[in-house]
């Protein structure tokens, strides 16, 4: 996607992102910015933001992807200020990790409340203004763990394998209307939503031997390949805005690469068999 309109005239492009206040969403508005996009930088508390703010062109601003009142004021309040979106980047989400008997209730549904149905409610509140203008990009940022589970991932991939059929769905349906539909798949980048996974809190002792080794063999199984950074992350998601190709799904990182070949190259019983060679067995 090009600074240039339908007509030929050089024109800035602007893009919506949300969870913009650390790691991939920040890295993507600092990136955008230095292109020469407007961006509107959401976030749940803007007025902790201060590297953001001191940028030309971004508009940091409140959003709640669990509140429909926000989502509409932001987006209202960036069309005032910039005059248009042409891009989404669904990013707000993070991980809850753990086992799933000792999950509650209440994180159950707030995993979905983020990951899924936030990322629906901000999608289907901006479509209308990217039908408006006859073409748009819409970018959900998923994981590897979107396309293979690992244990102990129950509640954080299954809501991933959801932004997965959502949006491949979402391309089709939306692909006569010039609107493209894009999925990004980072690997174990290290960024505040890794320090900051929610554990659930297990007292069932059965679970004990396999949940104790679960990270440090995660660790070992890609020890020996690169790791992508925030940075990289952000050039793939501008790469993503911006390459006007038909390309759906964007691999970020060695790792992630590793885990989905291991999925979609193996039959379902060698795929299992790696895996439980990995972390269980």
């Amino acid at each position: 996607m090009e600074n240039t309109s339908n007509k030929g005239e050089t024109m800035t492009k602007t893009i919506l992102i949300t969870g913009a206040s650390s790691g991939f969403g920040k890295e993507t508005a600092k990136l955008f910015q230095q292109k020469g996009w407007n961006v509107i930088a959401t976030m749940r508390s803007p007025e902790k933001e201060q590297d953001l703010n001191e940028l030309e062109n971004i508009l940091v601003t409140k959003l709640d992807v669990q509140d429909s009142e926000s989502i509409n004021h932001a987006i209202k309040e960036g069309i005032t200020r910039f005059g248009r979106i042409d891009a989404l980047l669904n990013n707000a989400g993070y991980g809850l990790m753990g086992v799933f008997e000792s999950a509650t209730k209440e994180q159950i549904q707030n995993q979905y409340a983020v990951n899924v149905f936030g990322l629906m409610n901000v999608t289907q509140a901006v479509l209308p203004f990217l039908r408006e203008n006859g073409q748009g990009t819409i970018i959900n940022v998923s994981t590897f763990g979107g396309i293979t589970a690992l244990p102990f991932g129950s509640l954080y991939n299954s809501s991933k394998f959801a932004v997965e059929g959502f949006s491949e769905s979402l391309s089709h349906e939306l692909s006569s209307l010039n609107i493209a539909v894009k999925i990004i798949e980072p690997g174990g980048v290290s960024t505040n939503f890794r320090n900051g996974i929610e554990m659930i809190k297990n007292e069932i002792p059965d679970y004990g031997p396999i949940l104790a080794t679960f990270f440090s063999r995660y660790a070992t199984a890609t020890a020996h390949l690169a790791k992508a950074t925030a940075e990289d992350v952000a050039a793939t998601i501008y790469q993503a805005a911006t390459d006007q190709t038909k390309k759906l799904r964007y691999v970020v990182g060695d790792d992630a690469q590793f885990y989905i070949d291991a999925r979609m190259k193996n039959s379902d019983e060698e795929f299992v068999k790696q895996m439980r060679d990995y972390f269980i067995d």
